[in-house]
């Protein structure tokens, strides 16, 4: 969880950033009306997705806070990973649509007023860049605010371009450069968006988070004194931070081999080996499934596809 006075922090700069973003808009979108500059009106475009974009970080930073209920035992931490990943989503779409109207204005150049386009994309590239350095921090640790920083960043790359290009435009008279850098910028977009896309869809469809080894898992465990063999195995993350195990230890012996001593055995090894703190384990002396192939994960391998083997659905 994350400490009240670094919430409170990243809140008030969420809040800054929504400001700033919002003055952003109105110039550079008025000022590409004003110039015919598609450079300009994609990149009001783009912090307009952006401006939702924050809304949404800040919407799920406050809501994660709450604590789980009846109907949400696991509260609120899947706020941010879905903020993160309408955000990469939108950001991604954003980029096809700038490179489509790019492309089209390749094929119908619009002279531009270099001067005028520089101006405004150097203040824009100051305010995003400020925004993203805002929001750097926070998006170490938090899967949600990082992808508001990237959209910041990637902002501030557009912004950046359209200095360019505003000069170039002023020194030669070649127009067709304006949408020429916005393609170039496309790409920068991408590369920031997808790493943030795929991992939030990864904990959406509650894959094994990355550096995780489901087998590793159950052959660490396996390998404590007085376990036969482990089954039904799940590893999944409710949020980058919290990773969750679920599985059935069959111990040898009777009744009398389930003790608290081997289920914390198991719980010390898995969290010192895997970092994994949040275990459901159902210790037990004979498996539960009627086929018994399942009560054995190497068994179970020779049954099934190695795709098969570590379900992560419940």
């Amino acid at each position: 969880m994350i400490a009240p006075r670094s919430f409170e922090r990243l809140r008030t700069r969420l809040s800054l950033a929504l400001a700033l973003n919002g003055l952003i808009i109105v110039a550079e979108f008025t000022g590409g009306l004003l110039l015919d500059s598609i450079g300009l009106m994609s990149d009001a475009g783009h912090n307009f997705v952006d401006q939702g974009a924050l809304f949404l970080a800040l919407y799920a930073h406050l809501i994660a806070t709450q604590p789980s209920s009846e109907s949400k035992t696991f509260g609120y931490h899947r706020a941010g990973v879905i903020a993160a990943f309408l955000n990469s989503f939108i950001l991604l779409l954003t980029a096809v649509g700038i490179a489509f109207f790019a492309i089209k204005r390749l094929w119908q150049p619009v002279p531009v007023d270099g001067g005028w386009i520089m101006g405004i994309a150097a203040a824009s590239f100051a305010a995003n860049l400020g925004i993203a350095l805002l929001l750097q921090r926070g998006a170490r640790d938090d899967l949600n605010i990082r992808g508001a920083f990237w959209h910041m960043l990637a902002d501030a790359w557009v912004s950046l371009g359209v200095v360019v290009s505003g000069g170039m435009i002023l020194l030669t008279g070649w127009s067709a450069l304006d949408p020429l850098v916005s393609l170039v910028v496309v790409i920068v977009i991408v590369k920031g968006a997808w790493p943030i896309f795929k991992e939030s869809l990864e904990v959406l469809l509650e894959s094994t988070p990355p550096g995780v080894s489901p087998s590793a898992i159950a052959a660490t465990i396996e390998s404590i004194p007085g376990i036969k063999n482990v089954h039904d195995l799940h590893v999944w993350a409710v949020e980058p931070r919290l990773i969750i195990l679920t599985c059935h230890v069959q111990v040898d012996g009777g009744d009398t081999a389930l003790t608290n001593g081997l289920l914390q055995s198991i719980r010390a090894r898995v969290a010192l080996d895997f970092g994994i703190r949040h275990l459901t384990v159902q210790l037990e002396t004979t498996c539960c499934h009627t086929d018994m192939v399942h009560c054995d994960l190497r068994r179970l391998a020779d049954h099934h596809q190695p795709a098969e083997i570590f379900s992560h659905h419940h």
